[in-house]
């Protein structure tokens, strides 16, 4: 793992459809190195104080999400950068709509150019 790559860290609710297909979107990304996670109980991947430690920037998509990191992880999100994406559980994996909103969304948070 390249040093200088942002680690960015994707969550949605189930780590289902939404914050796998960021995953997707941006590992190939040559500044970037990417993960996700859900914060549900019931998520193929749940996060980790780990996955919080190691990530550079946090990306939720929803206000909830945000609000579940700070209840069970507020220690492991001290001095990070954690943005709320505003995409809501409307979109099954790699929906085409789903990309194009990650696609103009996240660059600009990431200062991608």
């Amino acid at each position: 793992m390249s040093p200088d790559r942002l680690k960015v860290l994707f969550i949605c609710s189930r780590n289902q459809w939404r914050s796998p297909t960021a995953e997707q979107v941006f590992r190939r990304h040559p500044a970037l190195h990417v993960r996700s996670a859900g914060t549900s109980a019931s998520a193929r991947k749940q996060v980790s104080a780990a996955d919080l430690e190691w990530a550079d920037v946090i990306l939720v998509m929803e206000s909830k999400h945000r609000s579940r990191l700070m209840q069970g992880h507020a220690a492991s999100l001290a001095g990070k950068e954690l943005h709320v994406l505003d995409i809501p559980d409307d979109y099954r994996f790699m929906d085409a709509e789903l990309v194009e909103l990650l696609q103009t969304a996240v660059p600009p948070l990431l200062r991608l150019g």
